[in-house]
């Protein structure tokens, strides 16, 4: 068949795929869908664009999007203003105990309450989807523009185009995003475009008017881009690099004292050009920061309601968090809480890293074979015009390269400050990646077995892309009985006139720090309600009288509130409760279940008058270790907490607690640490702290220290139940403070300190 016959079935293709994915998506449940949809709502109802408060709290239904520039917005505001969507609080019922970003084995994903009775064509429902559709013709655009990108890039070889438009095109989570409302999808299409008029500008000898007319289109693009996504202004110093080569061509490809002054100011005049369609349509936005926040991009403002890490990230600790961006690049669906099977990602990394090394391959070969030809630079210019040479000879793919690297540097410095290591934020660089990629695999080999290849990975990404709505996403939003093993013990506990508690089943009958416990419940609706309440699984220390761990859920595994459910219907629910490794044991721990009301904090009483069931007691053993409440708490490989001990946990204002820490080094230490320990209030006010240095440059390695840290707590602390952190730090030059940080077990670099216990203050 035809190159052309094959990019139409691909688009074809990512067109049903697209459509499939937006109807079988529940809406709310796509990225960050919950929070863009409603600025458009905003927008369709006639009001003006919102400003960003810097209060999480009081931030509104679009969080921290009204931070984003708002093309988008306004367009899918054109596209639904004509829709009745005043049901939007109705529809976009949110879920207040859902795991966002966590993928957990007992439910609870669902980032949204979904009524069944709801009508999907209209209000809110049918808004949401003729977004979706719209969203997914971008996509399929997307696409197109990768086909064009990719044949610019390495003319002559269509199985290496049409390879890079169904990489891109059949890549599950690119179809996912597509298919969901989010600003992502027009810019993702504008900087595509924009790319491949970057590349044109820069191998085309356009004359006259059409010249500055593709300098102005490009630059319009860029300026709609920025209106959509801060991130599409990375093209700026590639479109000034294009106009150079550009110029440098025009000027008798030669870099002399003659041509350099007509080369900088032609490109100089000609960027100015560019920038003043950028100017004129994203402009007022920026401008508008300015005046808003004092802060042209609106970070400020956009971080204070999303939140920033406790301590910027390092680039090691980035790299640790490498997994979860990868499969969140290839497939993580819902609220990032919804995978495909390991194996698939797995297979996926290893063709990434195949093609990367496959591409470095191409790009020294391609560049060894182009040097042969030349002539060898004597001067410091003649080196720079071979450099010019080079770039103009392989001009598309030096691009991609660079808009690769600019957007993963961009997201780089982003993910320092926020938890953003998601890999659907370098889509924006998608068309460029797809490119690279498929060079990389089938770049070195004969037409033959790169066909093979191309056919083999765009096969095996369209069936998991295929398959990926009906095996995965649907399945997770629908109600399904749980298994349970083991003997159920009866209970028949009512609360109210509204549930039963018939009985319970427990996965195991002790417990040790870290562990999990497996418990299901049996419930049973007495009478319908219009009340949504939540239940409750407490593990409550005795000593403490308050819970070390819990779990908070409607029914149905988050899927189904009181409200939807029926008299007679009979729940079966699954309660996944981690013990904290710092539990303190020996204890016997109480396994306390109750309802509540999410909104109001009300409980329902038990028909003993109670607002919590005490169904049993569970033992929590301590691991078998030589030292109290073994632990394994690694301090950037120096230090290694390996157990503590705390007395008393029970306390009143003004007393002393004892607190005894145990630490191995993992090596030869070169410096002295200071130890710390503190108690905090919610506002970070500390009613008992103690540092103490110690000589650990003399410690040996792996020998176990104890280190004492007596508490004195101030006279007018409050009542409470309080935290107790620890950590460590130097201070190197006297005066700054350089904590160590904790490193997971998965290896990934987390906070600088670390939350041990608790005790009551009374």
């Amino acid at each position: 068949m035809s190159e052309k016959l094959w990019l139409l079935i691909i688009l074809t293709l990512f067109l049903i795929l697209g459509i499939v994915y937006a109807v079988i998506t529940p809406v709310f449940e796509a990225s960050d869908e919950l929070w863009h949809y409603p600025m458009i709502r905003h927008l369709a109802d006639g009001n003006k664009l919102p400003v960003q408060v810097f209060d999480p709290e009081l931030a509104g239904p679009w969080k921290q999007e009204a931070s984003q520039p708002p093309l988008y917005y306004y367009l899918g505001a054109a596209l639904t203003f004509w829709i009745d969507t005043s049901d939007m609080e109705k529809i976009r019922w949110l879920n207040p105990h859902v795991d966002n970003g966590v993928i957990t084995p007992d439910g609870n994903i669902n980032l949204a309450i979904h009524d069944p009775e709801a009508d999907p064509l209209k209000g809110t429902l049918l808004a949401v989807r003729v977004i979706r559709i719209f969203s997914v013709l971008l996509g399929t655009l997307t696409v197109y523009l990768t086909y064009r990108i990719a044949k610019a890039a390495v003319p002559g070889r269509t199985e290496i185009h049409l390879g890079a438009a169904a990489i891109n095109a059949f890549l599950p989570m690119f179809i996912f995003i597509s298919g969901a409302v989010n600003n992502d999808n027009l810019v993702i299409t504008l900087v595509s475009l924009a790319l491949l008029v970057t590349i044109n500008v820069g191998i085309h000898d356009y004359k006259g008017w059409a010249h500055y007319a593709l300098l102005i289109t490009l630059g319009a693009l860029i300026g709609l881009g920025a209106l959509t996504k801060i991130s599409a202004l990375g093209l700026l110093p590639l479109a000034l690099g294009a106009v150079l080569i550009s110029r440098w061509r025009v000027n008798g490809r030669a870099l002399t004292k003659q041509t350099l002054w007509p080369i900088l100011w032609q490109s100089a005049v000609r960027f100015v050009l560019l920038l003043v369609p950028v100017i004129l349509i994203a402009g007022w936005w920026y401008y508008r920061n300015i005046q808003l926040y004092d802060d042209w991009r609106g970070w400020n403002a956009f971080i204070a309601v999303l939140g920033r890490r406790q301590t910027p990230a390092s680039l090691g600790q980035l790299w640790d968090e490498s997994w979860g961006f990868m499969i969140s690049y290839w497939g993580l669906f819902g609220g990032l809480n919804v995978p495909m099977s390991e194996w698939i990602y797995r297979l996926l990394n290893l063709t990434a890293i195949a093609a990367s090394i496959g591409f470095i391959a191409y790009a020294v070969l391609q560049v060894r074979s182009w040097y042969r030809e030349q002539e060898m630079p004597r001067r410091v210019s003649e080196w720079l015009n071979l450099l010019f040479q080079l770039v103009e000879n392989y001009f598309a793919l030096v691009l991609c390269t660079l808009w690769i690297a600019a957007v993963v540097f961009g997201l780089i410095q982003w993910a320092t400050i926020t938890w953003s290591s998601q890999g659907r934020l370098v889509f924006s660089a998608i068309s460029a990646l797809s490119t690279l990629m498929i060079v990389g695999l089938v770049g070195l080999l004969p037409k033959r077995p790169a066909v093979i290849v191309t056919t083999l990975i765009g096969s095996f990404m369209f069936v998991v892309a295929a398959l990926a709505p009906f095996i995965w996403i649907r399945p997770a939003y629908q109600p399904a009985s749980q298994q349970v093993e083991g003997e159920s013990i009866p209970v028949a506990v009512e609360f109210g006139d509204v549930l039963r508690m018939k009985d319970f089943t427990l996965g195991s009958e002790t417990v040790i720090p870290g562990d999990e416990l497996d418990l299901f419940i049996s419930w049973e609706v007495i009478r319908g309600t219009n009340r949504d309440w939540s239940a409750f699984v407490h593990l409550v220390d005795p000593v403490l009288g308050q819970p070390i761990a819990q779990r908070d859920m409607y029914f149905n595994q988050g899927l189904q509130p009181t409200s939807l459910l029926a008299a007679g219907d009979i729940v079966v629910n699954r309660y996944l409760i981690g013990v904290p490794e710092t539990a303190v044991a020996p204890a016997e721990l109480e396994l306390r279940v109750g309802l509540y009301d999410f909104e109001s904090g009300e409980r329902l009483l038990s028909d003993s008058g109670k607002d919590n069931v005490l169904l049993t007691q569970i033992p929590l053993a301590a691991a078998e270790s030589e030292f109290p409440n073994p632990v394994a708490f690694n301090f950037e490989d120096q230090l290694e907490l390996v157990g503590f001990d705390i007395a008393p946990r029970r306390v009143t204002s003004g007393e002393a607690v004892q607190l005894n820490l145990y630490w191995r080094p993992y090596k030869d230490l070169e410096v002295d640490y200071t130890f710390f320990a503190q108690v905090v209030d919610e506002d970070t006010t500390r009613w008992a702290s103690n540092d103490l240095l110690e000589a650990t440059s003399a410690w040996e390695k792996d020998e176990v220290r104890k280190v004492e840290l007596p508490l004195l707590l101030d006279a007018s602390t409050p009542a409470r139940l309080y935290p107790i952190i620890i950590g460590l730090y130097t201070r190197p030059d006297g005066f700054s403070f350089d904590r160590l940080q904790l490193i997971t077990a998965e290896g990934r670099l987390t906070d600088d300190f670390l939350e041990l216990t608790h005790i009551v203050v009374e």
